[in-house]
């Protein structure tokens, strides 16, 4: 900072302000933290629930694929759609009470 030739009163006036400037420029360095932190959560806890879904479709949709051959009605298809998803549900809960 440059030297102030003014008044005393104004110097300290200056300094005063200053300071304050500087916490506040911390202020706001700390909020940003703050907001990227939260925000790294928030896509994290996003690409963790994206992934449970994606790879629970993708499994079932494989199987009923495989298992489907030729023209099927629409009620056959999701018959065989929800017994696959429940048959998929049933196995990952027995995974998940092994573990």
């Amino acid at each position: 900072m440059a030297f102030y030739k003014g008044a005393a009163s104004e110097g300290s006036r200056a300094m005063r302000l200053l300071k304050q400037r500087e916490k506040k420029q911390e202020e706001i360095e700390r909020k940003k933290k703050e907001i990227e932190e939260s925000e790294a959560q928030r896509v994290a806890k996003v690409t963790h629930i994206n992934a449970k879904f994606s790879s629970h479709y993708d499994a079932v949709e494989a199987q009923l694929k495989s298992e489907t051959v030729g023209l099927v009605t629409l009620n056959e298809m999701k018959t065989k759609q929800e017994i696959l998803v429940k048959e998929r549900e049933k196995d990952l809960a027995k995974k998940r009470a092994e573990v």
